[in-house]
């Protein structure tokens, strides 16, 4: 069993979202890393592309995150290399799930978000705990503790059909109001979507000109 203790002082930080929308997945992060009460990173890499049509975010130890990241980017490539074919988001997050858990006693203190798509099955959002428990997510879910906020907007404004390109605004929207009341959230955001054509992770650029319109409308 984790010590709740313990396992606190590694998941206070962060914001991560993943969204379901009518034609893809929408993941989103915040860019700060704490340590204590200090930013030890304005820049932290929360965000990855696991494959041509998986990406995952992460949030608690960044030791224990870019290990798994590293470990299942392997995978996805040997599964490429054996069948020619990507590796299915639901393989890859129940692989992931297996790893957590065969590490059980000595646990990995994260939490990740999985977000794919595939021919068959369409849009595909996954979350998983420190110890393997894998819950497949149909709307939206939420990490770290800027998530209470995050979920308060995501809670109020999702809609089952909405496209990614509502999508997007609505997860940078929520990640504007975590990164406002939450002193571990902030530093900017990262972005992106998968959809039919893989994984797009959008630029700081296209990023702020999305932040400056939802600021823009807030005013009105």
């Amino acid at each position: 069993m984790i010590n709740n203790d313990h396992y606190k002082e590694y998941m206070k930080g962060t914001t991560t979202i993943g969204m379901v929308c009518k034609d893809g997945v929408v993941l989103a992060t915040d860019k700060r890393a704490t340590m204590g009460n200090l930013i030890a990173d304005k820049e932290a890499k929360k965000l990855y592309k696991i494959d041509d049509y998986i990406a995952m975010t992460i949030a608690g130890s960044v030791g224990d995150a870019q290990s798994l990241v590293r470990m299942i980017s392997a995978e996805t490539k040997i599964y490429k290399m054996r069948t020619g074919n990507n590796m299915p988001p639901h393989s890859c997050a129940t692989l992931l799930s297996n790893i957590l858990h065969g590490n059980r006693h000595f646990p990995f203190l994260t939490q990740l978000i999985i977000g794919g798509y595939d021919n068959l099955h369409g849009p595909k959002l996954f979350s998983l705990d420190p110890v393997g428990g894998l819950n497949e997510e149909t709307s939206f879910t939420s990490t770290g503790s800027g998530s209470p906020t995050a979920l308060g907007v995501l809670e109020a404004e999702y809609k089952k059909d909405m496209t990614i390109n509502k999508g997007k605004e609505l997860a940078v929207k929520a990640l504007i109001s975590a990164m406002e009341r939450d002193a571990y959230s902030g530093n900017g955001i990262s972005l992106a979507v998968i959809d039919e054509n893989g994984v797009k992770i959008y630029s700081d650029e296209e990023i702020e000109k999305m932040v400056e319109k939802i600021r823009k409308n807030r005013r009105k």
